[in-house]
């Protein structure tokens, strides 16, 4: 249970409000059981996401006093553009606003209405903007993801031989392309070996298939590979990631997570052609001008530089190494987790904490509600309520989980932070049998989570 200390010292704090327990069940009603309309000021510890959410470098608020404001051309672009091609090795890369902007950008020009997305496992972004351009997503990680008490290495590896299954089923020219998501969130942060990028992509290349990397945590799924694999124990994590996107042809990134700046993402390419045209027209349209994306000239230079800081071997070892020790008080507690711990959360496993909760009742929405209630600690549901109605039922789906995720803001939160979490878990354990599930009283067709209304079941 050792923690690892930070590789930083603290310049800066911000008071965070204490609230008691009958004022967060009134605050949580009156957000109709929804954590994401909560204020976020009536929240004591937010692990909801760790989208945006991290603590910046004072390196990096010294290079947004450089950043460059002109409408085209400005310099903080062309440092940017340096930046990319030296880490990720592609020809054309875009800043754009945010990760869903980049997605937005590309499935409509990839995706013919009727084909399919294979991916190792879609988050919620990625499979809306799938089904938005008319296509149909499918989940296909390898097994050993699926079973969340079992260690293996590399749980959000892709499901090779399924895969092909798939391929052969549907039609290589009816897939539109597949989706690897480095680290795999939906399956709990976990990461992807180097020989599955690789069989997957010669996958890929035999049928013509594009390949598209959903990177918004390639920094974390370096570090794993190079704990994990033998091949690349002396390699760099730059190196690494190198090596782990020339297995891909496109890749969508939103920067609010390894690039540890709090707005920015990347759509890029790796050989320029008629694809990097499309993209220039549609940013134009979406984004704004192409050497801003989007962005201020301080945020592209912000971003320059947490590119290159999220690669930093020593933050890495402590970025884990939070997740880890976090992990081992629930352990310790009997409190049930996607074991590994990821890179970016603990994805505590609600369906097995309170079994008497049904996936319709959503198991790890409850739980998130109970932890704000428990101790003012807001986490995000990734389970059957995260996923929309069958689009052609209508009918409730099913996730291959339910999982509650506690998504660990980079550089913001200390040890006696993560313990309040783990006493909290511990608390609701020992009361888990009163818990109730929720309906929703009120939903949008479309990403639903972020604004439904729900109840309480009677």
């Amino acid at each position: 249970m050792r923690y690892m200390p930070e590789p930083f010292k603290i310049k800066m704090v911000e008071p965070i409000k204490m609230t008691t327990r009958e004022e967060r069940k009134a605050f949580i009603r009156d957000a109709h059981y929804n954590a994401f309309s909560l204020s976020a000021e009536d929240v004591y510890i937010d692990l909801q996401t760790d989208s945006g959410t991290g603590s910046m470098s004072d390196s990096q608020w010294g290079a947004m006093m450089r950043g460059d404001e002109s409408y085209s051309g400005g310099r903080s672009y062309y440092r940017l553009i340096e930046a990319g091609k030296e880490i990720f090795g592609y020809d054309y890369i875009q800043p754009v606003h945010q990760g869903r902007a980049a997605e937005k950008i590309l499935f409509p020009l990839i995706v013919t209405p009727g084909q399919y997305v294979i991916s190792n496992m879609f988050f919620d972004t990625t499979r809306a903007h799938v089904g938005l351009a008319g296509g149909r997503a499918i989940d296909c990680v390898c097994p050993e993801g699926l079973d969340s008490g079992a260690y293996f290495d590399f749980k959000g590896n892709m499901d090779v031989p399924r895969l092909k299954s798939l391929i052969a089923e549907h039609g290589a020219e009816n897939i539109a392309a597949i989706v690897m998501t480095i680290t795999n969130n939906s399956v709990g942060g976990q990461p992807v070996s180097m020989a599955n990028m690789r069989e997957t992509a010669a996958v890929a290349k035999e049928h013509g298939i594009l390949v598209v990397i959903d990177a918004a945590r390639y920094a974390e799924n370096a570090f794993f590979i190079k704990e994990r694999e033998a091949e690349f124990a002396d390699a760099t994590p730059i190196e690494i990631t190198r090596e782990m996107f020339s297995h891909g042809d496109v890749f969508t990134m939103s920067a609010k997570k390894d690039a540890l700046v709090n707005m920015g993402g990347l759509l890029a390419v790796r050989e320029n052609g008629p694809l990097v045209d499309a993209i220039k027209t549609r940013v134009i349209s979406f984004e704004g001008y192409l050497t801003y994306g989007g962005l201020a000239g301080r945020d592209l230079e912000a971003m320059t530089t947490g590119l290159y800081e999220g690669l930093d071997h020593d933050y890495l070892t402590y970025r884990i190494g939070q997740m880890q020790y976090l992990a081992a008080r629930l352990t310790a507690d009997g409190i049930p987790f996607q074991n590994p711990v990821g890179g970016h959360a603990v994805f505590v496993d609600a369906g097995k904490l309170l079994p008497h909760i049904p996936y319709d009742q959503f198991p790890g929405q409850a739980l998130t509600v109970e932890l704000y209630i428990e101790a003012g600690i807001r986490g995000c549901d990734i389970g059957s309520y995260m996923m929309d109605r069958d689009p052609e039922t209508g009918e409730q789906q099913r996730a291959p989980f339910e999982f509650t995720r506690l998504a660990i803001p980079r550089r913001v939160y200390t040890q006696a932070h993560l313990d309040v979490v783990a006493d909290a878990l511990k608390a609701i354990k020992d009361r888990a049998d009163g818990i109730t599930g929720y309906q929703i009283t009120w939903e949008p067709k479309v990403l639903r989570h972020f604004t439904s209304h729900l109840k309480p079941v009677d």
